[in-house]
């Protein structure tokens, strides 16, 4: 598959009396047309990363390295951290757009939606004259499944499941490469986030646009994406395609997420949450950062910051250190609960 986004080495801080590096180091490719799922518990970094790739961080946040490259259909590259004024502006929705966390909420409550949809073409120089601007909402509106009766409606008169595919209609206005979406289905019912769901995977065929899609909903991903990357204190930890995650799951800390959700196939089995809590990413690293809460962890966890290499950022995995491979457990996707002697 082509790459239509490379993030490498990202890393971000928000400036205060004692810094808080929120990502660390983070490097991934996303390919033309396919759903990379980011996974993670709050506070790991899933937004403050698709801030950055989409050049929307603002103070005290700072990219303070790495690089953001995209790749137009025809090859030509753009190094996205470098641009700056009306070259970043056009950017910013034309060839990457996001669909905010909270967005049945992103919109103005008094505007139509008529002209929250033509605003967008308008600031583009996309659409024409007013009268071609209009036909294009009602088309983005139709794509997005909402009755073309609807333009002139306040979003007060939507339900939230609407407001959403407004809000989505709105990241598609000017036919990007990639969508990044951020948490889209907060704090709607089950059958209406089916709904937008089976929606962005319509849209997704039709288009061919690639997603970032962002959750803590590990089982919600490991349905609508191809690729899953799980991060974890500000760093990328795993990324394998979907179904290899769901089969073998591969560093501690995924293997203790997907502990923590029930089966809704098969025997019955234990729910086993992860005992103890994040670092505090302030601090300077010493070593594995989720060492404190693993219950295989052992000295060589704490001699560095372990790679993500083939696949998973575990020293479990390398065969220098554990020449007879990983514990059986982990192998099995069994996740114990740790001593507090273990989990030091």
């Amino acid at each position: 598959m082509k790459p239509v986004l490379r993030i490498d080495g990202i890393s971000v801080a928000y400036e205060a009396e004692r810094a808080t590096r929120a990502v660390r180091d983070v490097s991934l490719t996303v390919h033309r047309g396919e759903v990379l799922g980011l996974a993670g518990e709050s506070g790991c970094g899933k937004s403050t990363l698709a801030y950055a790739m989409t050049r929307l961080l603002r103070p005290p946040g700072r990219i303070t390295g790495g690089s953001v490259t995209h790749y137009a259909p025809d090859g030509a590259t753009t190094d996205v951290l470098g641009l700056g004024g009306e070259e970043l502006r056009r950017f910013r929705w034309e060839r990457i757009s996001m669909v905010f966390q909270g967005a049945m909420n992103a919109l103005n409550p008094l505007l139509t939606v008529e002209r929250q949809l033509t605003d967008t073409l308008h600031a583009h120089d996309a659409g024409g004259g007013r009268k071609e601007r209009h036909a294009r909402a009602a088309e983005l509106l139709d794509l997005v499944g909402i009755d073309r009766k609807r333009m002139r409606a306040y979003p007060h008169e939507l339900s939230g499941g609407m407001r959403q595919r407004v809000v989505i209609a709105m990241a598609l206005a000017l036919n990007p490469d990639v969508v990044v979406m951020d948490e889209p289905t907060t704090a709607l019912d089950v059958l209406v986030q089916r709904e937008i769901l089976g929606e962005i995977d319509r849209l997704r065929e039709l288009f061919g646009f690639a997603v970032v899609f962002i959750t803590h909903d590990l089982s919600l991903l490991l349905e609508i994406s191809d690729r899953i990357g799980i991060m974890y204190a500000g760093r990328l930890v795993e990324l394998a395609p979907a179904d290899e995650l769901r089969a073998a799951p591969r560093h501690p800390y995924t293997v203790g997420l997907m502990s923590s959700f029930p089966s809704l196939r098969g025997e019955r089995r234990s729910l086993r949450g992860i005992p103890g809590s994040p670092p505090d990413l302030s601090l300077p690293e010493s070593g594995c950062a989720f060492a404190p809460r693993c219950p295989w962890a052992a000295q060589p966890c704490a001699r560095g910051v372990p790679p993500l290499v083939s696949g998973a950022a575990c020293v479990l995995h390398d065969p220098a250190i554990r020449p007879l491979g990983p514990p059986a457990e982990l192998l099995a996707g069994t996740f114990p609960v740790p001593s507090v002697e273990g989990a030091r």
